[in-house]
């Protein structure tokens, strides 16, 4: 069974890789469900990291409909990693409706060349598992990141066993709340891969901060903070 790490920094690869770990998916940010990692980062893991690595292409966090300026920015990305020398990618678009845009994720798609695909768990937003499945599978997606539509692989087992027996060409790879203790039922089932982050807080400094540089209000599955043009103009024009 093939054993993925969702590792966020450069420790994190390297803890993967000394622990035995099959391959990584490399973001940035997994309290938001992960983004595009930096220029320096992904530099920094070619480098040190040996076992193969897939790079999460996301432009940005809450949903996973992309205007036409954020397709570019994934393609742009994708051909970073193309030139750094990847393995493959992470990606995938909805529409708003939560059905799968064809269109874009088979330009990412062709975007990747012969760079392995992955399409992530945007999979556990669509309406029509089997139906999304047999489309991600015309389009050559290589693997499927899915919890089978629940907030955790255990608790979506039973729809993730369907999926992997509907599937013919892609591998159906578990992933959210899979531990030390679980992944047996995993491997039981028959599934190739899994998918994991095994991350565990650890203090970098000691005592609270004066003020909390988290925004919780930021955070929305269904949509993105964006400046608001208006706003910024009437400050502008307070002090001009």
């Amino acid at each position: 069974m093939l054993v993925e790490v969702c590792a966020n920094s450069l420790q994190s690869a390297l803890n993967a890789q000394a622990a035995g770990a099959d391959r990584i998916e490399l973001c940035s940010e997994l309290a938001v469900g992960g983004i595009t990692p930096s220029y320096g980062l992904l530099n920094m893991v070619r480098e040190k990291v040996q076992i193969p690595i897939h790079v999460l292409i996301r432009p940005r966090s809450g949903d996973f409909t992309f205007s036409d300026h954020e397709f570019n920015i994934m393609k742009m990305n994708i051909e970073i990693c193309k030139e750094l020398g990847f393995d493959g990618v992470v990606s995938g678009a909805l529409h708003s409706d939560y059905s799968l845009d064809k269109k874009g994720t088979k330009e990412l798609i062709e975007a990747a060349g012969d760079m392995k695909f992955t399409f992530h768990r945007a999979f556990d937003w669509v309406k029509d598992a089997y139906k999304t499945l047999e489309e991600l599978e015309i389009l050559g997606v290589d693997y499927i990141l899915s919890s089978g539509q629940k907030p955790a692989a255990p608790l979506g087992l039973d729809l993730l066993c369907k999926l992997q027996q509907h599937a013919k060409h892609c591998t159906v790879m578990p992933g959210s709340g899979i531990n030390e203790l679980n992944v047996n039922q995993f491997k039981n089932k028959g599934f190739k891969a899994v998918h994991l982050s095994a991350a565990r807080y650890a203090n970098t400094i000691y005592g609270e901060p004066k003020v909390s540089m988290n925004s919780a209000s930021f955070l929305h599955d269904n949509g993105v903070m964006i400046s608001n043009q208006t706003i910024i103009s009437s400050v502008v024009n307070a002090v001009k």
